[in-house]
């Protein structure tokens, strides 16, 4: 039966949120500052992802760009994954494992910031990609699940790991999605205030 089935989708992903929204709290507000601080200071934010990973990187950058829900001025944000030629021109000259990694030196440079997103931390990608943002003095803001994997390990006490305490990759992105409009919003807040009440 499709219905039960499709009901306990939402019961799972409703009970990860409210079990862990305390837990959670602390480091998204972390991430929160570190990208305040990047913003403020002059710096831009580079994200990526792979695969619905990659596709949330470009609904950051959307949101940063074009706002959550009230009138801002745009913040310098641009996803890695999206420039299918530069992609495919880095991929060409060696492995793919260096797509973000090069772009990473290319572009970034000290007080920028890297947000990486990851179900599990272990993509290699991912990992070389927060290796280049240290040798420039970048901070890196890591979103994953399962406990972090390598990407976890790799962070410095200066980073940010918002690690989702579940297994299930569907679950993790809801959950990393929730994350971002929680990101979002508190630069919001930072940058304009409380928004004026209507009545």
């Amino acid at each position: 039966m499709p219905e039960p089935r499709t009901s306990q989708q939402f019961i799972d992903s409703a009970d990860l949120k409210y079990q862990w929204a305390q837990t959670l709290a602390r480091p998204i507000d972390e991430a929160t500052q570190a990208l305040l601080a990047c913003i403020t200071g002059g710096g831009k934010l580079m994200v990526c992802g792979n695969g619905a990973s990659g596709a949330l990187a470009q609904y950051l950058v959307a949101l940063l760009v074009g706002g959550l829900e009230r009138a801002r001025p745009e913040l310098p944000a641009l996803a890695l994954g999206a420039d299918a030629a530069t992609l495919t021109a880095v991929a060409r000259r060696g492995e793919y494992a260096d797509v973000f990694a090069a772009q990473v030196r290319a572009l970034g440079n000290p007080g920028d910031a890297l947000l990486l997103l990851s179900t599990n931390g272990n993509a290699v990608n991912l990992v070389r990609a927060a290796q280049a943002a240290h040798e420039r003095d970048m901070c890196v803001i890591a979103l994953t699940g399962r406990g972090g994997g390598e990407l976890g390990r790799l962070l410095r006490d200066t980073d940010v790991h918002v690690c989702v305490p579940h297994e299930r990759t569907p679950r993790i992105h809801e959950a990393h999605q929730l994350v971002l409009h929680c990101v979002c919003d508190g630069l919001d807040l930072q940058l304009l205030g409380h928004e004026e009440s209507s009545e």
